[in-house]
């Protein structure tokens, strides 16, 4: 209204306005990453499924929503890479899929896929018992499940694994723009939150330049 001369000034001129927060996301350690990955039954169908599921989330960091609409074209299993189509801000990119990951999910694809898939035949690469799609909701109730059998009590469920790969891969010396290429992350400023969760980089630097660091004998 003042710009268009309705008013002789602005009233809210002197408002201040809030400070954009965030809260750390929660991470899980190496160790901790591990030990859930090892929860999923592999002996079973839904089991082996599952261990395809968490690594390929925990190798990729990719998000829930962008692993369920991953198509079994958009696996290249020879080159060890995975598009990701459509992801957040409509933008597609591609990542690699570590070994270990990509051993996981040939031995889902050649042993149980097969068994799932049911006329007419989805092309989504993780199908339910019934040969459809998974869920959102049930994704992130999978995923869950295995955190609690693993007795770890930190927040989170698929995205946790997308918070562990990117600080785990910054503590090994990855550069920031590396992990926001592999986050899919338009502005660099969005992946930085993580070198404030890489505390344990921080701590090493800091027992290694401080002059109070360490206990004097």
């Amino acid at each position: 209204m003042t710009r268009q001369n309705y008013i002789l000034c602005d009233p809210a001129s002197d408002l201040e306005l809030p400070l954009p927060s965030y809260q750390l996301p929660s991470v899980l350690t190496k160790d901790e990453a591990e030990l859930v990955l090892r929860q999923a039954k592999v002996d079973t169908r839904v089991g082996l499924r599952n261990r395809a599921i968490l690594e390929m989330l925990y190798s990729t960091g990719m998000r829930r929503a962008e692993l369920l609409n991953l198509r079994l074209h958009d696996l290249d299993r020879k080159r060890g890479v995975v598009t990701i189509r459509q992801g957040k801000g409509r933008r597609d990119r591609v990542v690699p899929v570590g070994e270990r990951a990509s051993t996981w999910v040939d031995k889902y694809l050649t042993e149980v896929r097969p068994t799932l898939a049911s006329p007419p035949e989805e092309d989504a690469i993780f199908l339910t018992s019934m040969g459809k799609p998974l869920t959102p909701n049930y994704l992130s109730w999978v995923a869950r499940q295995y955190l609690r059998l693993a007795k770890i009590t930190k927040s989170g469920a698929c995205h946790i694994f997308r918070h562990t790969m990117a600080t785990l891969m910054l503590e090994g010396g990855a550069d920031t723009r590396y992990i926001q290429a592999m986050l899919g992350h338009k502005r660099l400023d969005t992946t930085q939150i993580y070198t404030h969760v890489s505390i344990r980089m921080l701590q090493q630097v800091h027992a290694a330049t401080h002059p109070a660091a360490r206990l004097s004998p």
